[in-house]
């Protein structure tokens, strides 16, 4: 299984996208939200509330 480049959720084989850069980079998307984000947005995981990567970062300061 892959994991999502932008939200940090499980793709379930036979779903999602894959996305190649012209220098190699391979980024798995599992909805048009989250490759809408990062590609066209250019958002990062780490200031969008609804990803992982965001909510293992409050954890991380609340303690």
């Amino acid at each position: 299984m892959a994991v999502c480049s932008f939200c940090g959720k499980e793709i379930e084989q036979g779903t999602g996208k894959m996305f190649v850069k012209k220098d190699a980079k391979v980024f798995y998307f599992c909805s048009n939200k989250c490759e809408k984000n990062q590609i066209k947005l250019k958002r990062k995981p780490r200031e969008t509330r609804w990803t992982k990567e965001y909510s293992e970062i409050k954890k991380g300061l609340k303690k």
